[in-house]
């Protein structure tokens, strides 16, 4: 009976180990599931990272077209051009009404684009839009940072903004003051909004200033 009883106590043992292994799979298990889902949202992060830099680097374009309007050579670049809208050029003389995010509403618009200046003109710019590779279409607009038409020098610096000069700022401050500049004229300031529509229906949107002499 003894020598029954101490052969029967190792099948009880291998039961017990039996279950430790099955527990310590489960875990392992678990933990693999966990890393490849950590590889995968790495892996989709990335590919989101990549594909907005390909979708910011196809807009720059449109900030390349803009500027190369202003050259002599371009829409924009014969003196007085700027001083009225030239929609084939995409170009408001007058700043645009933007929304809370200072994207211009003329660029919300799916097709079609239109939508009103800061004094509630309707601008429809007509120029055709850049396409780019992989699907993506850029659209632009060029907006001169003033409210009204016509010459910078007629409207004033109480009209538009501008690149303040050297003595028109303080030692330490860099903002426009309210007392009258010089009477030579400094330049306005022009900025550059772009849309990039993408695949599946993504978009990025790029803005940049800059100046020109009139």
């Amino acid at each position: 009976m003894n020598t029954l009883s101490k052969m029967h106590a190792p099948a009880s043992e291998r039961g017990v180990v039996l279950l430790f292994c099955l527990i310590i799979l489960v875990v392992l298990l678990a933990g693999g599931v966990a890393v490849m889902r950590s590889m995968d949202t790495t892996l989709f992060g990335a590919g989101n990272l990549a594909f907005k830099r390909d979708l910011i680097n196809q807009g720059e374009l449109a900030i390349a077209k803009a500027m190369r309007e202003f050259q002599t050579s371009g829409a924009l670049g014969a003196t007085g051009t700027t001083s009225s809208n030239l929609p084939a050029a995409n170009y408001s003389a007058i700043q645009l009404a933007t929304n809370a995010k200072g994207i211009p509403e003329v660029l919300l618009k799916r097709t079609n684009l239109t939508g009103p200046d800061v004094v509630g003109n309707a601008f429809t710019p007509t120029g055709t839009p850049i396409t780019g590779s992989g699907g993506v279409t850029v659209r632009y607009v060029i907006d001169r940072m003033c409210n009204a038409t016509g010459a910078f020098s007629s409207i004033g610096k109480s009209g538009c903004v501008y690149t303040p000069s050297k003595t028109e700022t303080s030692s330490g401050d860099q903002s426009q003051l309210a007392t009258p500049g010089p009477s030579i004229p400094s330049p306005p300031i022009y900025r550059v909004s772009v849309r990039v529509d993408g695949p599946r229906d993504t978009q990025v949107f790029l803005q940049a200033s800059f100046t020109k002499p009139e």
